[in-house]
């Protein structure tokens, strides 16, 4: 194939990619010489311009390097005929941006494939440096790169004709090409994260991987809805922590610290990771001071966590991390708040826990008689308007009501979050709702408090943990639905509309282009290379504001009224 200068390549190169992508088991191919081939074919297609630039030659060094990493997927012989074949440099080329990003996308694609072995490894860690320098660079740029150069260029003519193909095999406008453009650079930022991880994993390149700019970086990198089973950037975080010099690193971001505890009270999927990196750093005595003023104020509301994603007594870990050494850290932390939280969760813990063996049946059902009423006296107070009322009473429940009672301290927690988020107290009410979902079974299931967080953490502007918890609460909601036709809250479609945009994959770029400061995006060489054209922008889906919450001093009868049918 790549002695033939014939304008049908492309056409069985195309079939042969179709294959490997369904078949990349099949030995056929890759005992015939098929890495040789693609190898000859990406060179071709870098160093002969003109041939690059006749018929539709243009795809080929594309299709190229998606065959060898759909072959090297799986099969870790396949993986070492690409090496045997020198596929690496090539692969390394296209990295290096010596076409486009589509061919970034799947030169990173491949090299993570061959990194994954470890009988191939050490041939891709011959070009360690720059290979991990090129990795974290593409992470944290690529979302600018793709939306300056394809998604926010409106103007479909102004669109490269193979990229446009490419993304849709030809079939579909805008939208389409706008959507796969978005999953293909999610794919991509997740590609260089896990080429990043073959390193760290194995203790390479841990003082290049922790700098400041890109571990701050790193734990804005989501993943996620785009790409549902990548944990993105905490998962590098995470490998990280398991590193005396990572955990000294990321100790060291306050930003980072702050992230991994948002996310350690969020319903992502990834919220285990989250607790992971915090306990890691609780344990290390040469980070545990670093951060423990900021982890425990989150990590005391989940102390009573049991089960998260198969694991069992999460709370218990998080306890023994938070008290380890507790007498002892009272007396070098001074902070009053802080003390108060430790003093909280070790009465939770430890001493509420010894004096619930020593009290009857008939005492605890006594309780729960006594705890009802004075719940029922708050929600009279609440549906009154009196708000500071009904919190006090739930709070005299909540000090009354058995730890074992936990459907009623979950019910107790939620309702008085709703009191400090009409107070305009987000904080207080993240964290009751976080408190309760834990108590709920399964955690994160009680839909009324990811409700209720989820509009807490819209008042803070923290768009990302507000859309997950109101999507679960939707989830949530639909189960609970027997109807054929189950109903989604309108409140609660606003609010995604609103989340939607907000967290949506190329927001800060697009917000950037807007403010006219986008920096210099990498150009194409001459010849084949393009340069941002349109400055126009994808307006996302329209932004939905809520309605204000209900102020103490506001005359709002109506607004309380809704909210007392929601409880």
């Amino acid at each position: 194939m790549p002695l033939i200068d014939d304008e049908e390549v492309v056409l069985v190169l195309s079939g042969l990619w179709n294959i490997a992508m369904t078949q990349p088991d099949d030995p056929e191919f890759p005992s015939l010489g098929i890495f040789d081939c693609m190898v000859s074919l990406i060179y071709k297609g870098i160093n002969d311009r003109a041939w690059l630039c006749r018929d539709q030659n243009m795809y080929i060094p594309y299709y190229a390097a998606h065959i060898i990493g759909s072959y090297t997927m799986k099969k870790v012989e396949f993986a070492e005929k690409g090496v045997a074949s020198g596929v690496i440099p090539p692969l390394l080329d296209l990295m290096r941006g010596e076409m486009s990003w589509v061919e970034q996308r799947v030169a990173v694609r491949a090299l993570g494939h061959l990194a994954s072995y470890g009988r191939t490894f050490e041939a891709v860690a011959n070009h360690e440096e720059e290979l991990v320098k090129s990795a974290m660079h593409l992470a944290s740029t690529c979302l600018e790169v793709v939306y300056n150069m394809f998604v926010g260029e409106k103007d479909e003519r102004k669109r490269l004709k193979y990229h446009k193909d490419l993304l849709t095999r030809g079939i579909g406008g805008l939208d389409m090409q706008n959507r796969k453009a978005e999953e293909w650079a999610s794919q991509m930022q997740c590609w260089s994260i896990h080429l990043l991880n073959c390193f760290a994993v194995k203790n390479r390149s841990i003082d290049l991987i922790c700098t400041p700019e890109f571990l701050k970086d790193l734990c804005e990198m989501w993943g996620g809805l785009v790409n549902h089973s990548s944990p993105a950037g905490v998962g590098l975080i995470r490998l990280l922590c398991y590193n005396k010099v990572g955990r000294t690193s990321i100790a060291g971001s306050k930003e980072i610290i702050e992230n991994l505890c948002k996310l350690s009270r969020s319903s992502d999927d990834w919220q285990y990771m989250g607790i992971d990196c915090l306990v890691l750093l609780l344990n290390d005595p040469n980070t545990r001071y670093k951060i423990i003023e900021i982890a425990t104020f989150h990590l005391t509301d989940l102390a009573e966590l049991r089960t998260l994603r198969g694991r069992s007594k999460v709370g218990e870990m998080i306890t023994k991390a938070l008290l380890c050494d507790f007498k002892r850290r009272k007396s070098i932390i001074n902070n009053s708040e802080f003390e108060r939280a430790l003093e909280e969760i070790w009465a939770l813990k430890v001493e509420r826990r010894k004096r619930v063996h020593m009290v009857s049946m008939e005492k605890i059902e006594e309780k729960r008689l006594l705890v009802s009423l004075i719940k029922q006296e708050g929600n009279h107070s609440f549906w009154l308007g009196k708000v500071e009322a009904a919190l006090a009473k739930y709070t005299e429940a909540l000090t009354l009501c058995p730890l074992g009672l936990t459907k009623e301290r979950a019910v107790l927690f939620s309702n008085r979050a709703q009191c400090h988020l009409l107070l305009s107290d987000p904080d207080a009410a993240i964290s009751d709702t976080t408190r309760a979902l834990c108590l709920s079974d399964p955690p994160n299931s009680h839909t009324k408090s990811l409700w209720r967080r989820s509009q807490a953490y819209d008042m803070k502007g923290l768009a990302k943990e507000s859309l997950m918890d109101c999507l679960m609460f939707v989830s949530g909601c639909m189960k609970l639905d027997t109807a054929e036709h189950a109903k989604i809250p309108h409140y609660a479609m606003r609010m995604i509309s609103k989340q939607v945009d907000a967290t949506w994959l190329f927001a800060a770029a697009r917000s950037k282009m807007m403010n006219n400061d986008v920096d210099k995006v990498p150009q194409w060489r001459e010849g084949t290379r393009i340069t941002s054209g349109n400055k126009g922008f994808m307006t996302g889906l329209s932004t939905i504001l809520e309605e204000p919450l209900i102020t103490k001093d506001g005359n709002t009868r109506r607004k309380l009224e809704r909210a007392r049918q929601r409880k």
